[in-house]
């Protein structure tokens, strides 16, 4: 699976030049490589541009849970929470939380270089929590893409109230389906992450984020790691 750090865009076009070798062989093989590739490309730069956007996305989880991803711009930053954790990134900080116990316990890091973006940090450091994110997401859309044997199938519905694009990826044992709203935020998931069964649906989307998203949890305590990593 793709590391969050790569692009999209790199990722959607090497999707394209591959899928335009493999298929070159047969006309009809070239005219289903393209669908696919046209079908991840849409995608991908649709989530690539979300990382530019201010919003906040609530998330239905199974067992009734919910998680928020929320960014903002201007000072860029941007944060995961989750039931039992929370992941931010400012211009001060890379702060892991975990919130399970009594009393909240938060670790601070350096904060991210002054060239990256605060939402593909949070978004690696979400994947080794075992999270769904959008680039997780986008990176098996490629490999599918790239296995001739798997089914790949379009739709189109609403999310949240938001018009999104939705594809059913059918490979055997690691079928998953996922949606992608215009604005580029993950609609839904379900599949397997890890062997685990995930799913998610976005439940409400705004263009406007609480400043207090991006803050410590009350009370947690904090272990200052900075000056250590410096």
């Amino acid at each position: 699976m793709p590391a969050a750090s790569t692009t999209l865009r790199t990722l959607a076009a090497s999707v394209a030049v591959l899928l335009t070798v493999t298929g070159c062989q047969a006309l009809d093989d070239a005219g289903r490589a393209m669908g696919r590739s046209d079908i991840v490309n849409d995608l991908a730069a649709r989530i690539d541009r979300a990382l530019e956007l201010t919003y906040s996305a609530e998330y239905q989880l199974g067992g009734g849970r919910t998680a928020l991803i929320t960014q903002a711009q201007d000072p860029a930053r941007s944060a995961y929470e989750w039931p039992g954790g929370k992941l931010t990134v400012t211009a001060e900080a890379t702060t892991h939380c975990e919130t399970e116990g009594k009393r909240p316990v938060c670790t601070l890091e350096a904060p991210p270089a002054v060239n990256s973006k605060p939402s593909v940090v949070v978004y690696a450091a979400a994947e080794r929590e075992g999270l769904v994110t959008p680039p997780m997401v986008m990176g098996l859309l490629t490999a599918a893409a790239l296995d001739p044997g798997t089914v790949i199938t379009q739709s189109s519905t609403t999310v949240a109230g938001l018009l999104a694009t939705c594809v059913e990826v059918r490979q055997g044992s690691e079928d998953f389906s996922a949606c992608v709203t215009g604005e580029g935020a993950l609609g839904s998931f379900t599949g397997r992450v890890d062997g685990e069964p995930v799913e998610l649906a976005l439940s409400r989307f705004q263009e406007q984020v609480d400043g207090t998203a991006f803050e410590l949890p009350q009370g947690a305590g904090i272990v200052d790691r900075r000056q250590a990593g410096s």
